[in-house]
């Protein structure tokens, strides 16, 4: 696992199996983004089979079989869309071929599995709510930031415990490495990758709904640049909006590619979440010029200050609960109505988002 590339960040957890081997087979496709490493860590250590990988790029299949020397490559993807076995997809395509590459998966009778950010167009996402409405099957999305992070997965468990009271407010920061030279050609093209807010972007928002107990928002602005980088006019290396929960709860988040070399990982990843009685800062990636180690949850509420290092200690329940609900129909994982709605919620605050230099 690459701390310096935020690509190659494919985080690893203690093997915590929900089926037998052989009970729920997959297939990876679409090897475009190195998130789709952590994907399948994910869904492997939580007992899934990995049967096929397929890709157009021969290099980038020996590459992921050299990692999961068990799988076998496909001859073409209609080998593992026509695969009976096969239960869900696992794909981490060109943002823009995401929709449309998760539509055929579901008509082939397959539960789907893409890497963040899931659409690029509105018209995108109404194909696949068209397709979740014809087929039943799960259109998941690797929200990692919340999902593969322990700190963030126990600060779900802390407010819903009740830690600190009602939740009002949450400040989100997703700074990322650029790493241009290391990136490829689609990932500066806007129509492909989608816009900043429309791409990491939807990390926070569908945080920002999680935390909050928000089935809706309202996008009150949204702001977009590009003040660093001008040798790639399409790319947008800032971003920030302001968002306001049904429950009243009201969100900021601020996103950028303007990482610094200096800083010892890809991402000085923070949350701080407000509630009536307390707050929570979730330092992500690291805590900067104090520990290299991820994942240090700080806790404020009426029984005193905690700081709490988490990693190692809370696991990845997401997967498990992934795969036991394709096998049983249930939504413990993530409800299909809040996948989508991060995902509109995000797209609309590109759409509409200022550009400002």
């Amino acid at each position: 696992m690459s701390k310096a590339d935020g690509m190659k960040y494919a985080p690893k957890g203690k093997p915590n199996k929900v089926v037998e081997d052989g009970q729920f087979i997959i297939a990876a496709v679409s090897l475009d983004h190195g998130h789709i490493y952590g994907m399948c860590n994910g869904l492997i250590e939580a007992g899934a089979s990995l049967k096929w990988v397929y890709d157009p790029d021969p290099a980038k299949v020996e590459a992921f079989i050299s990692q999961y020397p068990q799988t076998k490559a496909a001859a073409s993807e209609e080998q593992v869309l026509t695969d009976p076995e096969v239960q869900l997809v696992a794909a981490a395509a060109i943002t823009s071929e995401r929709g449309p590459l998760g539509v055929r998966v579901m008509h082939s009778g397959k539960h789907y599995f893409t890497d963040k950010a899931p659409f690029t167009t509105l018209e995108q996402l109404a194909n696949a709510r068209k397709a979740y409405t014809e087929t039943g099957k799960k259109y998941a999305v690797y929200y990692s930031e919340r999902l593969h992070v322990e700190s963030a997965v126990y600060a779900g468990q802390l407010i819903e415990q009740g830690a600190i009271g009602r939740v009002v407010q949450v400040l989100g920061l997703g700074p990322h490495r650029l790493n241009a030279g290391a990136r490829p050609a689609w990932f500066f093209e806007k129509e492909k990758y989608g816009g900043i807010i429309c791409d990491i972007g939807s990390h926070q928002v569908e945080q920002f709904l999680y935390f909050t107990g928000n089935q809706n928002a309202t996008v009150v602005n949204s702001k977009v640049a590009n003040y660093a980088n001008k040798d790639y006019p399409e790319l947008e290396d800032f971003g920030d909006m302001n968002v306001v929960g049904e429950n009243g709860a009201t969100g900021y988040f601020r996103v950028d590619w303007l990482t610094p070399d200096g800083l010892g990982t890809w991402g000085d990843g923070r949350m701080l979440i407000l509630g009536t009685e307390g707050y929570i800062e979730m330092r992500k990636y690291i805590d900067i010029a104090r520990e290299a180690e991820g994942d240090q949850l700080y806790l404020v509420n009426a029984d005193g200050e905690q700081h709490m290092k988490l990693s190692g200690k809370v696991g990845f329940p997401y997967f498990g609960e992934l795969i036991l609900d394709c096998l049983n129909g249930t939504e413990n994982a993530m409800t299909q109505a809040h996948t989508f709605k991060a995902a509109e919620l995000s797209l609309l605050a590109q759409h509409n988002a200022v550009r400002v230099e």
